[in-house]
């Protein structure tokens, strides 16, 4: 049920990705023509400028939506096996005596 839930998710933000990529990319073209209109007629490309930065936020809409980003992170999801140890929780992992110790200070703030 879990994962049915997770590849419909999954399946929402590939969908809410391709339909913004609609609207940012009819806004990413209008800018590029008139941003390049504007470099050419006033002999400066440095009104390009803004270009650089739209376009990575493009890339990197269209390769989730279009592109092969999803299949790319599947393929680096072996982290489980080869790199574990970035995983683990800082001062290792909870024990009963650490929520033991939460739930009494929770209580003390609640009742003060």
């Amino acid at each position: 049920l879990q994962n049915l839930i997770r590849e419909r998710q999954t399946a929402m933000q590939i969908a809410w990705t391709q339909e913004f990529l609609k609207y940012f990319g009819t806004f990413f073209g209008l800018a590029a023509a008139v941003l390049t209109t504007g470099a050419i007629k006033r002999k400066n490309p440095a009104v390009l400028l803004p270009m650089l930065p739209l376009s990575f936020v493009f890339s990197y809409r269209y390769d989730i939506g279009y592109g092969t980003l999803l299949q790319r992170i599947k393929v680096k999801s072996n982290i489980l096996d080869t790199q574990s140890t970035l995983l683990e929780l800082p001062k290792g992992p909870l024990t009963f005596e650490d929520l033991e110790k939460i739930r009494i200070c929770q209580s003390n703030f609640l009742t003060e």
